[in-house]
């Protein structure tokens, strides 16, 4: 059994050796491929159409993304009535309940799907699932606005499970006709207790055929479990509502490496690097880069003078533009060059 608490990198050192401080950047970190194609469709939108731009919920769940294009002319809103008639909104990369939609074809809406297309491939299993007569458990957190949409495909046979207790208390029409789903930011270990609870209380539980959790989360969590045990500490640069985010912090908890989720590196505290040597810097799928940057810098500030980046496995995923962007950008009039 391989030992998730070693020691980190500085511990055995001799007597009256100086410690060299150091900061290990790991990549693969921040922006995943769902996140720079919903912030293009908002930026592209504005550019093309002008403002403003309405957009249900936070594009991405990071607060310096959506200040960012709020003060270039998007208005975020929580809920569709707050958009004049006709006017034109983007739905965010967590994706809407078919109710959303109808609700913006009722209000005239010019609608722009900005959905991740892996939490699409979810909604697509959800009907899937549902027009063949399954019961639906969808793991997640009940509060998130992926898990919402996701539920609103199939809201009369789906059930949200976020523990192994609820699991537990399930009760089901048919157990021997029960289907499950993930949420695609989880943990990969919390998903994978849920899953083994569901398939020992229905043995024939039938699931997706390739997991739900997306490749940016697997990655990110994966890059931290080979980095964090060599660390004293890691710094996830997140917002606090990001579900992928979180996951990271609880990953290096998790190995017994203490960690904190920061929107920025003012909220550093001076304490959390009082005996520390190796700081492991890594960023959630909705995170940018000059966030890390700030935080590198911060750090070098400190004394960290040394920076590696620790590469634990490539990543190239990209994904094409939604139709409606296509067409606009096809149908805008050439503007004219700049000298």
């Amino acid at each position: 059994m391989s030992n998730l608490t070693a020691s980190p990198a500085n511990a055995h050192k001799n007597p009256g050796e100086t410690t060299t401080k150091k900061v290990l950047l790991l990549k693969p970190r921040g922006f995943c491929a769902g996140v720079v194609r919903a912030i293009d469709i908002v930026q592209i939108a504005l550019d093309t159409f002008g403002a403003p731009i309405y957009v249900r919920k936070e594009i991405v769940h990071n607060s310096y993304v959506v200040n960012d294009l709020a003060q270039k002319g998007a208005i975020f809103v929580n809920e569709l009535d707050e958009v004049p008639a006709g006017a034109r909104v983007i739905y965010s990369a967590h994706g809407v309940s078919p109710a959303v939609r109808q609700g913006a074809k009722e209000r005239g809406l010019k609608v722009i799907d900005a959905t991740c297309p892996l939490v699409t491939k979810v909604h697509i299993e959800a009907i899937k699932f549902a027009k063949q007569g399954y019961s639906l458990v969808l793991v997640g957190h009940r509060d998130h606005e992926e898990v919402q949409g996701t539920q609103g495909e199939a809201p009369d046979v789906t059930q949200v499970v976020s523990t192994v207790e609820e699991v537990e208390a399930l009760v089901v029409p048919d157990p021997n006709k029960v289907a499950y789903l993930t949420q695609t930011t989880l943990s990969l270990d919390e998903a994978r207790y849920m899953i083994e609870a569901l398939r020992k209380k229905f043995p024939n539980i039938a699931g997706p055929h390739a997991q739900d959790i997306c490749y940016a989360t697997e990655n990110r969590q994966t890059a931290v479990k080979n980095v964090a045990h060599g660390a004293d500490l890691v710094l996830v640069v997140g917002s606090r509502n990001s579900s992928n985010s979180n996951r990271l912090v609880e990953v290096s908890h998790n190995i017994g490496t203490h960690s904190y989720l920061i929107d920025k590196a003012e909220d550093i505290k001076p304490e959390w690097l009082e005996g520390v040597a190796t700081v492991a810097i890594t960023a959630g799928a909705s995170a940018p880069e000059i966030l890390v940057q700030e935080v590198v810098a911060y750090l070098q500030g400190k004394g960290y003078g040394s920076v590696e980046e620790v590469e634990v496995m490539p990543e190239n995923v990209r994904f094409g533009l939604p139709p409606e962007i296509v067409s606009a950008i096809a149908a805008a009039p050439a503007r004219p060059a700049s000298y």
